[in-house]
């Protein structure tokens, strides 16, 4: 245990204001029936000091994760050690114990003495407990905090007084071998209980800091804190006048008590590099109890804008709130680091003008920074581990920085995780990636009885001011796809029902008044996806109208999309994408590498599909019936079959070189299918759609499993990373073939989503899989002028072949030795942006591949060490022939690091350099000689 000492020049005693920080070591974890009795720390949960007792083993390896079925079953107390550092007698009068988060249901007492129950994962309880320290006499404090299990209780819940029968839907309480039930019950990481991509642990305990607050009279402690800045009368979810002043606003949140007169508050503002920037009175001061609030206003030019990533420079400044008391002398502070942006949500209709232009008639659904309409590049953000307290800035640091090299510029932070703690937005601040976060809510029917409404507004004030300050936030939502379910199973314009009423009085009536309350700066929506509002009344008890289905007509666009296609026959038919104004999630599932695997089962079950592999998939096709292993085995037969359609399948001798390929080759399919559909949203960019984002599901992942993500539990990129980095650069050109049996049209297409327009070169060849040339009608290879507006796309008309089969057979070209090559060099300003990509007509399955003598130049020595890690380039080659999804494979776990390009075609003798960032390094740089590199031909081979 630690304490700090918070001196208070206030207080004319000079006295000091005592903070006993009671994390760390020191306390003990019992089981139920007292059977465990082991050393814990804090913050934690059960699992976590279980298995670093040697009492269970990793929950996430092997088959651990329901074999250790028994854990959330039973109350797990955790009780600190003689809490001797806090003062009991003298002038440090009143004691308060601040909880940062337990999870969930915990019973609290000091010196046997009741402090109070919580019931909230997400919020901070705050506890006055002066009295019972003084009641303590001669008797040591000591804290003890009972976890009840969230299994159990949830289960009770769900048969008492605030449930209502209609509420055990969708899982809500159906119990299947892999996921509890009953979650909505417990304000929780609905994850917890499992999901098609995560264990079902269950686990409970201090999962945040804990500490106690003593002080004298006159004292104050401040607990939250919120700062908004916005521009001079702007208005959530709406454009603001980027000409205006912007607004400061900071409410300070506090324990203790300020005097009645003569307060004042101010701000100092200082740049990153430390320069005083402004120092300003905060005028307007008003007071509740406990919480002080004042603004001020600055002028534009006093401060440079935050941008996202790729878009300008994240200027970030650290600002410190004061408040004083009689002649300025200082009560507390607060310091914040901030940045100076705008962010919208634009759901207006589209205007008089946008329709003449071919915009298709509707309301948009794009994100608007400084300004600017932007198009969202990004994925999904899930929990990067299942226990909480594991999860280390370093991992956390390293997905950012994926993430920013990836040109992706925003990260949903998916609902039914955890709200992101503060230096989790503090690496998106730095690093540009925006974050549209969502309160914890999804995929079920919530109860709505008074305690539970209550709940969800105290947990989502304290959110919603925590976490305000940081540019990175892009957006509240209500929760997950919640509009969706209403809309498919329970909607009635006319005649609402109560879920549709529940839906209604929660999300559209609880959360955005908590957003509206504290924030002039960012845009709320009930549910991911959403088609928008027909009035927005900010003094109304619904601020928002929502549109449900009523829409002006039938070729009117309102929403955002979120689909998902498991069939191998239709997985590149441009026809099943659907057509919305921006795509919030797709995706499709692949294997971690084997490499990964062998960090999570034993050697024995690393082969396909093996125990483990089947154990630790969740995801099942829809509507599919069986017990769990063949539950297991259907959803991994989607992508086994996607494999078999697509490429050659992997059929070597040697088994773990066979698993290995395996591996590798779901995850080809999963990146050539994602990479496919982000190409065909961002072409909407420059389509009657208008569409303006894509965010694939999904980026991380937090076990080794087979799952959507695109970079492993360990930080492995998988195929997929690079392929999205790929076709996420700012100015692509793409193939577009109608596969969908009905024509075989093919067009080309350049695509930017720069602010300025771009013009350049497109240039194309036809060739085989050996490298020669062929003719396909009258066109060989050649240059095409073209000119892309901002934030929008060009189709390139010379080079659209209406009915490519007939083309090629007229030509006598087969279909399965036929290649297009394209290449796109286009400027803007000074700054010239170049791309390339390939077209094959037949699926690798079925094409005439040949041997591309793959040869790889290893570096003896780094090519340079910085503190951002050593870097090592690799070249290589294809002097024989063109080669197919070329990947560079560091086979060891004794390295960790990223390449700045991998998974990408080689023209036949093309060589490519690659460069490898080593974050980590135990070998001694022994890791270079195990780099090999392969590509699709190496399927064929035993």
């Amino acid at each position: 245990m630690r304490w700090s000492l918070a001196f208070s020049a206030f207080v004319a005693s000079g006295s000091a204001q005592l903070v006993t920080d009671l994390t760390g070591s020191g306390w003990t974890l019992r089981s139920q029936n007292g059977s465990i009795s082991i050393p814990a720390s804090v913050p934690s949960q059960q699992y976590i000091d279980l298995y670093k007792a040697h009492v269970i083993g990793d929950p996430l390896y092997g088959l651990n994760n329901t074999e250790q079925s028994w854990v959330p079953l039973q109350n797990w107390t955790y009780t600190s050690r003689a809490l001797t550092d806090l003062q009991l007698t003298g002038a440090l009068s009143s004691t308060y114990l601040v909880f940062q988060g337990l999870d969930t249901f915990a019973h609290i007492t000091l010196c046997n003495q009741v402090v109070g129950d919580t019931d909230n994962m997400f919020r901070q309880y705050i506890f006055d407990v002066s009295s019972i320290l003084h009641s303590c006499g001669h008797t040591t404090p000591q804290l003890s905090i009972n976890f009840g299990s969230a299994v159990n209780i949830t289960h009770a819940l769900s048969a008492g007084p605030d449930a209502d029968p209609d509420d055990n839907f969708a899982d809500s309480c159906s119990t299947t071998s892999s996921e509890f039930s009953c979650k909505p019950y417990a304000r929780k990481e609905q994850s917890d209980f499992g999901w098609d991509w995560a264990p079902s642990l269950v686990p409970a305990g201090p999962w945040q800091p804990i500490f106690a607050v003593q002080m004298t009279p006159g004292q104050v402690h401040v607990n939250n804190a919120l700062i908004d800045i916005y521009r001079k009368e702007q208005q959530n979810n709406l454009p603001s006048d980027q000409g205006m002043p912007w607004v400061f606003n900071a409410s300070l949140d506090f324990v203790g008590s300020l005097p009645g007169v003569q307060i004042g508050m101010s701000l100092s503002l200082a740049d990153a590099n430390g320069k005083h920037v402004l120092t300003q009175a905060l005028g307007g001061i008003t007071q509740s109890p406990g919480t002080i609030t004042g603004s001020t206003s600055i002028a534009p030019a006093a401060v440079q804008l935050w941008w996202p990533n790729g878009m300008g420079a994240q200027t970030l400044y650290t600002a410190t709130v004061s408040v004083t008391g009689l002649l300025g002398v200082p009560i507390t502070s607060v310091t914040k680091s901030v940045g100076f942006r705008t962010i919208v949500l634009n759901l207006s209709p589209v205007s008089d003008t946008e329709l003449a232009a071919g915009v298709a008639p509707g309301a948009h659904w794009h994100f608007e920074v400084n300004g600017q309409p932007f198009y969202a590049k990004g994925a999904n953000f899930i929990p990067p581990d299942p226990l909480w307290p594991r999860v280390n800035a370093t991992k956390v640091e390293q997905l950012f920085a994926l993430a920013q090299a990836s040109h992706m510029n925003m990260f949903r932070v998916w609902a039914s995780g955890a709200y992101l703690p503060d230096w989790v937005y503090d690496a998106a601040d730095r690093t540009g990636i925006l974050l549209w976060s969502e309160f914890q809510f999804s995929d079920a029917e919530y109860p709505n009885s008074t305690h539970y409404l209550q709940n969800y507004e105290a947990e989502a004030y304290y959110n919603a001011r925590r976490v305000n300050h940081h540019p990175s936030l892009a957006l509240w939502a209500g929760g997950n796809e919640l509009e969706a379910i209403i809309l498919a199973f329970f909607f009635s314009a006319d005649q609402p029902g109560a879920l549709q009423k529940q839906y209604e009085q929660i999300f559209l009536g609880v959360l955005p008044k908590c957003v509206y309350a504290n924030s002039r700066s960012v845009s709320y929506i009930p549910s991911s996806t959403y088609h928008g509002w027909l009035k927005l009344d900010f003094d109304s008890e619904m601020p928002q109208i929502p549109r449900y289905l009523n829409t002006s007509g039938p070729d009117a666009l309102y929403a955002d999309t979120d689909a998902y296609n498991y069939d191998a026959n239709t997985l590149f038919d441009i026809t099943s994408y659907p057509i919305g104004r921006f795509a919030d999630e797709f995706g499709f599932h692949s294997m971690p590498s084997s490499l990964t695997w062998a960090t999570a089962a034993p050697p024995e079950d690393l082969y396909y599909p093996s125990e483990t592999v089947i154990n630790h998939n969740r995801h099942t096709p829809f509507g599919a019936t069986g017990d769990a292993d063949a539950l297991s085995l259907a959803g991994i037969a989607e992508m086994t079959a996607a494999v078999e359609m697509y490429l050659p399948v992997p059929g070597k001798k040697d088994g773990a070189a066979n698993f290995t390929a395996w591996c590798w080759s779901t995850q080809v399919v999963q990146a050539d299918d994602i990479a496919h559909q982000i190409a065909f949203y961002r072409r909407g960019s420059g389509m009657r759609e208008r569409q303006m984002g894509a965010l694939y599901w999904m980026f991380n992942d937090l076990w080794a499993a087979p799952t959507w993500a695109a970079v492993e539990s360990t930080n492995r990129q998988k195929v997929l990373y690079y392929a999205a980095k790929d076709i996420f650069s700012p100015v692509i050109v793409n193939a577009y073939y109608n596969t969908s049996g009905r024509t075989s049209d093919l067009q080309i297409w350049v695509t930017s989503d720069l602010f300025a327009p771009v013009s350049g070169i497109v240039s194309y060849s036809w060739v085989n899989y050996a490298g020669g040339a062929i003719t396909v009608g009258t066109l060989s290879t050649g240059n095409i002028s073209v000119s892309v507006g901002a934030v929008n796309a060009t189709h390139v008309t010379a080079l659209h072949y209406v009915d490519l089969s007939s083309t090629l057979a007229g030509s006598g070209v087969d279909a399965k030795d036929a290649l297009l090559q394209l290449s796109v060099s286009a400027k803007a300003g000074d700054t010239t942006y170049t791309h390339s990509a390939v077209f094959h007509p037949a699926t690798l399955a079925q094409a005439a591949l040949r041997d591309p003598g793959l040869a790889l130049t290893k570096p003896k020595v780094p090519t340079s060490n910085s503190a951002a890690g050593s870097t090592y380039t690799f070249t290589v080659s294809a002097p024989k022939a063109v080669a197919a999804w070329v990947w560079l494979d560091v086979s060891t776990n004794a390295v960790t690091g990223y390449w700045t390009e991998n998974g990408f075609w080689l023209k036949e003798g093309e060589s490519r350099s690659m460069v490898f960032t080593v974050w980590e390094d135990w070998s001694k740089g022994k890791w270079v000689d195990g780099v090999n590199a392969r590509s699709v031909w190496d399927n064929t081979l035993p």
